[in-house]
């Protein structure tokens, strides 16, 4: 299950593991303009642990889950850095 939200400066998506035991905690993606990050609660040390992704390694990422094993460059559209 996942929610959406939309707010004034950035896209909240919070995906809720329904999986089988043992079931991990919530993620929570927060879309920025110039950045994304993913951010998961740590029971172990009670504490958010949070990665931020630039938008072009969020293309990177995007483009790796449909490719076999090996090493890319994703080629970029002139004028983006």
């Amino acid at each position: 299950m996942f929610t959406i939200e939309h707010d004034f400066d950035a896209t909240v998506i919070t995906l809720v593991d329904e999986g089988g035991r043992p079931l991990q905690e919530d993620l929570v993606i927060t879309a920025f303009a110039e950045c994304v990050t993913v951010e998961q609660h740590d029971p172990r040390t009670d504490t958010p642990q949070r990665i931020t992704l630039s938008i072009g390694q969020l293309r990177d990422l995007a483009a790796a889950l449909d490719l076999p094993e090996g090493v890319y460059r994703r080629s970029r559209p002139t004028g983006e850095g």
